[in-house]
């Protein structure tokens, strides 16, 4: 069986909708060479993560998002992000203009002008490149979801390197860079197939004031609503 590659937005594939990879945020176990003082500094590196997120209830930040394969980046898209706990999350692209990628809590929805088409599916099916970024919505904690933690450090960032717990998660790695001030700043996500999806991140406001109507979507007139099993960027898209 070949692995599942990873690609745009949520789960697996159903009518051309390709399969994607989701989640964001956590962690680090020592490894056995490390020292007991770089174990405690991963350790509160760790900590102060996850102080910094489980105390928001709403994040805002601008993002850019790149594909990566065979060491070259495609084309870069980017817009606003916006986040809601429990549950809620909007991504709004500026580019390409019109491209949308939202959950109410329940319902996830991608729109995209390159389709033409709305698709739907319930957010407990969902398995997008977004999940690492998943403990935003809820409470995170990095032990819980990742084993084989790594700190990296370079000048005044430190970077997190994890592999997730669970056996079916539909990416291999999650690397995690982070500010002095503890925020994420870059996101790292390498598909089972090797590709490899980066966000960056900038601007970020946390407990900003966010109408929670931004979490809901009605479809436009006259576009076709696809009940899909999960989301998926086409590689046109890509």
């Amino acid at each position: 069986m070949r692995p599942r590659a990873l690609k745009w937005l949520h789960v697996t594939t159903v009518g051309g909708v390709n399969n994607s990879v989701r989640l964001v945020a956590t962690c680090l176990l020592c490894a056995c060479a490390a020292s007991p003082s770089s174990a405690r500094d991963l350790n509160e590196i760790l900590k102060g993560v996850e102080a910094r997120y489980n105390s928001a209830r709403t994040l805002e930040a601008r993002f850019e998002q790149r594909w990566l394969a065979g060491g070259r980046p495609r084309r870069a898209e980017s817009g606003t992000l916006k986040l809601l706990k429990p549950g809620k999350m909007r991504w709004d692209y500026t580019i390409p203009a019109g491209k949308l990628f939202l959950s109410d809590g329940k319902t996830l929805w991608y729109a995209s002008p390159a389709t033409g088409r709305v698709e739907r599916t319930a957010m407990k099916n969902a398995d997008d490149f977004r999940t690492p970024l998943a403990f935003l919505l809820g409470r995170l904690s990095f032990k819980k979801t990742f084993q084989d933690l790594e700190l990296r450090e370079s000048g005044s960032e430190a970077t997190i390197v994890a592999i997730p717990k669970a056996s079916r998660a539909p990416y291999s790695k999650v690397e995690f860079t982070l500010s002095p001030a503890n925020e994420i700043t870059r996101l790292l996500i390498t598909g089972l197939d090797e590709t490899i999806m980066e966000f960056r991140f900038s601007g970020e406001q946390l407990n900003a004031s966010i109408d929670s109507a931004s979490f809901r979507y009605t479809p436009p007139a006259g576009v076709e609503v696809v009940e899909v099993k999960g989301f998926g960027e086409t590689e046109a898209e890509r």
